[in-house]
């Protein structure tokens, strides 16, 4: 049977988890205009500096901090925001990011996954129309990104995802 769009798109982003880098959650993002991939982005450290799998601890980890809060720690560049950096603006008007996480210890999809408050605030400017995140393997939740304007949880003090 073939499979619907939306699901190969997110089985393409699911895909690209097995790149990251986190100990924690790891995230494969891609973002799609007229049914062409235009980028992807995984969990990882910047570029040529040292990955949380490489040093064998994960310091939001370590210190106990919640999902959600305290990212100023996390040595990674989200997967959403890789996707984002390696992506013109221009291409990206209008596009959709498909977005798929995973936890590091069971390998199950995350639950209530959705952008942090940053990756919001960075898909907004990028000028994306709709976020599909998967919830699991055939199932799928698509958030409108004029969403992401009206509720702005920065202003209610809501942390994190």
């Amino acid at each position: 049977m073939r499979r619907d769009k939306i699901n190969y798109y997110l089985d393409i982003a699911e895909a690209v988890i097995t790149r990251g880098t986190c100990l924690r959650r790891n995230f494969g993002a891609i973002i799609v205009k007229n049914d062409e991939i235009i980028s992807t982005g995984y969990v990882g450290a910047p570029r040529g500096r040292r990955n949380c799998c490489d040093l064998k601890y994960c310091t939001r980890e370590k210190l106990n901090i919640p999902r959600g809060e305290r990212y100023e720690l996390c040595r990674s560049v989200h997967a959403e925001q890789n996707a984002i950096i390696s992506a013109s603006r221009r291409d990206m008007l209008d596009s959709t990011l498909y977005l798929v996480g995973k936890n590091y210890d069971d390998g199950k999809y995350v639950k209530n996954a959705m952008p942090c408050a940053l990756c919001k605030r960075m898909i907004i400017n990028a000028g994306i129309k709709e976020v599909i995140i998967r919830n699991t393997k055939d199932d799928y939740t698509i958030v409108n990104v004029k969403d992401f304007i009206s509720n702005d949880e920065s202003l209610e003090g809501v942390k994190g995802y």
